[in-house]
């Protein structure tokens, strides 16, 4: 008998050779029909794979996320098998699930393409090959001359050197090859697979993009098809409408119909911020600036270029060159001044920072220190640069030059928790403060190419550890992905459309400080290195402008709006009046604009509404008798006359950061 552990702690005993379909079965017939695939161990699995004695068993369904990644996987063998029947002079490569689908590599032979207009003759087939209902089969092939095997490599005309080359490459390793078919389809897959083709009826090709094989742009160029998948037709077409969404709200068209920045071939990757986009930075550092001034930080400004031999000491040179600038010296020749000598060897050759930690490392290093001046916190609105390729760069989500709000804490052993608590909470109110409440937390550990010894990793990922825990806090561990000095958390943080982008960091350091030979005075009057902790709370303020700017659509609240109030005459006649009441708005702290343009007053608001500014305030005959105001409100509409007075009141809660509108609001 085979004896299987389920996810509650309880037993279950079933024949020998039987399959978590058969578990399911035994627990009851609305999960036997409702299951996908199984957990076997930490491992997705099949339904039908035999369960073997011990085993930890969770049957998955619809409603985990691990389901969907195999029914997108499924997919992927679907739009497969679709394609080779739509174009048979197709060769196949790789087909992964991926975060929000699918795709998979093909080759196609000269003057062949894949066009979107193609679509819809493919998933035509899909729709044709899912109604059909195939079993998924896995088949585990002991050498070439398996009638399966035969069938792989015929499936797209015998002659695939990728097929061949990813064969040749599990035989190196040593592995086996399996392979999964459904109806004459067959492709080389390690699996799992979907119980048959009758779930992926909800199937949708998305786009067609270039690829290399290999990632590797010296190799082959193949066409990449990209789709999705979801388990009901509800969840594909909101799926849709998502995107749709995130189209309107894709902050780099929303830069340019706000006039907030753009980008110039002449530096590539290098945003322009116009005014707008420049006071909304600034608003952003305004508001951080105040946060660490009560939180007792000391702000400092370090060189943007520094010697490349600073970089060897702090390890990025070893660990980061790759994403490093290096300054080169250029000489005209002496002799003839049209000659321009490159890269002249330097006495000492510089760099550009691509972080700011080491410049802050100096600042600690050029006095001595006691424990008492403990917790040191320098902060720094530092400008770094970092190299990304072009496929890479996205907006201002990824760009080669950006600022960080950086900051380290220098502190003793015994300070960590109380800092990474405070920290914490710290994050908490600003995402709050933009109105991303919806916060996951993950504790990243020692990656493969790292600094420091065994002992200093136990003894960075454990203090962590144990701060995250005592603060009571959730969070998952992320093995592998901490930064090449020490462990990190990491802040994920959703909008409102549930996407998740990474923000803020802390990251503990036992390396660096000893590295840079940092000393301060203890308690016992000796010379200790202090532990250091890497913070940022935004990141990239870029980036985390470009998450602002789709979570609010550009319709940003009062306190960050770039322009607040639009104040409009009716007329030519009431120009004056305008601008003394903009006059009086601005003395009061507000941001104004004055639209003393000829066109019409329907069109003016228009304006302003299509800018997304908070507030339009028209003025004309009555107003300027009555010495008043007429207030539209983006959030709540026409508010009609009033004193300018009752206008700064109304407004006042909501210019403060993370003030919500009640100007109009009706009281519940």
């Amino acid at each position: 008998m085979t004896q299987v552990s389920l996810p509650d702690g309880s037993q279950k005993v079933l024949p020998v050779g039987a399959s978590a379909a058969d578990l399911a079965a035994s627990i009851g017939p609305g999960l036997a029909k409702s299951a996908i695939a199984a957990k076997v161990n930490g491992n997705i699995a099949d339904l039908n794979q035999p369960l073997p004695d011990g085993a930890t068993v969770a049957i998955l369904t619809k409603k985990d996320p691990e389901a969907l990644e195999v029914l997108r996987h499924s997919a992927a063998h679907l739009m497969a098998d679709a394609i080779l029947r739509v174009f048979p002079k197709a060769q196949l490569t790789i087909g992964p699930a991926v975060e929000d689908g699918f795709y998979y590599d093909l080759f196609l032979p000269e003057g062949d393409k894949i066009t979107p207009d193609d679509f819809p003759k493919v998933e035509a087939e899909m729709a044709r090959i899912a109604k059909e209902a195939h079993p998924f089969v896995r088949c585990e092939v002991k050498d070439e001359a398996d009638e399966v095997y035969a069938r792989y490599r015929a499936i797209d005309g015998g002659h695939n050197k990728f097929k061949a080359e990813l064969v040749e490459g599990i035989k190196g390793r040593g592995e086996s090859l399996s392979f999964y078919k459904h109806g004459e389809f067959v492709d080389l897959c390690r699996g799992p697979h979907v119980p048959n083709t009758s779930l992926l009826a909800n199937t949708k090709l998305t786009k067609v993009s270039g690829s290399y094989w290999r990632g590797d742009a010296t190799k082959e160029q193949l066409v990449r098809v990209y789709g999705t998948a979801f388990f009901s037709k509800p969840e594909l077409e909101e799926h849709f409408k998502q995107i749709e969404e995130a189209k309107r709200r894709d902050h780099r068209v929303l830069g340019e119909q706000l006039n907030l920045f753009t980008f110039h071939d002449e530096a590539p990757g290098f945003p322009f911020f116009f005014p707008n986009g420049a006071t909304l930075f600034n608003l952003l550092l305004d508001y951080m600036r105040g946060l660490l001034r009560r939180r007792n930080y000391k702000e400092v400004k370090t060189p943007l270029i520094l010697s490349e031999e600073l970089w060897h000491t702090s390890g990025h040179y070893d660990n980061y060159l790759e994403n490093m600038f290096f300054t080169k010296l250029k000489l005209r020749d002496e002799k003839q001044a049209s000659i321009i000598h490159d890269n002249v060897e330097e006495e000492r050759p510089m760099a550009v920072k691509p972080m700011n930690c080491p410049g802050h490392l100096l600042v600690f290093r050029s006095r001595l220190h006691s424990h008492n001046e403990f917790p040191l916190r320098i902060a720094e609105m530092g400008l770094v640069h970092r190299r990304e390729l072009s496929g890479v760069r996205h907006g201002l989500f990824r760009v080669q030059a950006f600022t960080q709000d950086d900051a380290h804490h220098f502190c003793t052993a015994d300070q960590i928790e109380s800092e990474i608590k405070m920290l914490i909470e710290f994050f908490k109110e600003v995402y709050g403060t933009f109105d991303l409440s919806d916060v996951r937390i993950e504790l990243s550990t020692r990656p493969a190419k790292s600094i420091g010894s065994e002992e200093m990793w136990e003894r960075a990922e454990s203090s962590l550890k144990a701060a995250l825990d005592s603060s009571g806090i959730g969070y998952q561990v992320n093995p592998g992905d901490g930064a090449f000095y020490g462990p990190k958390i990491d802040f994920h943080i959703r909008d409102v459309l549930k996407r998740s982008w990474q923000c803020g960091t802390i990251q503990l350091d036992f390396s660096m400080p000893a590295r840079f030979g940092l000393e301060y005075v203890g308690a016992d009057g000796a010379r200790h290195t202090p532990v250091m902790l890497h913070r940022a709370c935004y990141g990239s303020i870029e980036r985390f402008l470009g998450i602002v700017i789709e979570n609010y659509a550009g319709a940003f609240p009062l306190w960050l709006s770039p322009v607040q109030i639009t104040v409009i005459p009716v007329s030519d006649k009431f120009n004056d009046y305008a601008k003394s009441v903009a006059t009086q708005l601005m003395d009061a702290g507000l941001r104004v604009e004055t639209n003393l343009g000829s066109d019409r007053v329907g069109f003016k608001i228009r304006e302003s509404s299509l800018q997304k500014v908070p507030y339009a305030i028209v003025v004309g005959d009555k107003e300027q008798s009555a010495g008043n105001i007429n207030v539209r409100s983006r959030a709540t509409g026409e508010l009609g006359a009033m004193e300018l007075q009752t206008f700064f009141d109304g407004i006042a809660e909501e210019r403060k950061p993370g003030g919500k509108p009640s100007l109009g609001v009706k009281a519940s």
